[in-house]
């Protein structure tokens, strides 16, 4: 039994050291003058403006290839790494960094037109003519709407956002307003995954 605690008083001398070393080495790590880029600063140590929206399309102004970037300003007192390299202390009023945000490809379609097409004149094929399907909209034309079936299946099919414009772009939705996210499964998509875990 003396032996137990004989050897358990021996691992405790040599481990409480080690564990001070340790704790030495971190805090004078964290108190180094090595600074993190400003990309990587968390959320709270930095605001970004809002973008400024087109009114026409009520997407940002910047938008291309479904990306916009906006401006972000690091929280006063925090010390980052501009792209160039050069390590600055802000005030909270400089720019630190462009964050991207994802934004829509419009082409000019308005979603509040083509929901109130298809449920005024939806049964005439008047919303599928909009949207750029006119061999659909002479079908539903000829055929009163499918004998209503069509017209009532379009209309949630539009306001569910399911069906879009034939160019393959998203409809013009208020900035603020009910926006659809369409979330798919790839290959890619399956890859992603398997690479995080």
């Amino acid at each position: 039994m003396a032996l137990r605690w004989r050897s358990l008083l021996c691992f405790r001398s040599t481990t409480r050291p080690l564990i001070v070393f340790t704790f030495c080495l971190t805090v004078i790590h964290s108190l180094g003058d090595e600074v993190d880029s400003c990309d990587k600063l968390r959320l709270g140590q930095y605001e970004c403006k809002e973008p400024k929206i087109d009114d026409a399309t009520q997407e940002p102004e910047n938008c291309k290839d479904r990306l916009a970037w906006v401006e972000c300003l690091p929280a006063p007192n925090i010390s980052c790494r501009l792209s160039n390299g050069t390590q600055l202390k802000f005030s909270g009023k400089e720019v630190g960094f462009n964050k991207s945000i994802p934004c829509r490809n419009v082409s000019g379609y308005s979603y509040k037109v083509a929901v109130a097409l298809s449920l005024f004149l939806g049964w005439i094929g008047a919303d599928r003519f909009y949207l750029g399907y006119p061999a659909l909209g002479l079908l539903k034309f000829c055929t009163v709407g499918f004998c209503g079936i069509g017209s009532l299946v379009d209309f949630m099919l539009i306001s569910m956002q399911i069906v879009g414009p034939s160019d393959g772009s998203d409809y013009i939705v208020d900035y603020y307003g009910a926006r659809l996210t369409r979330l798919s499964i790839t290959n890619e998509t399956y890859r992603r995954t398997q690479l995080s875990l």
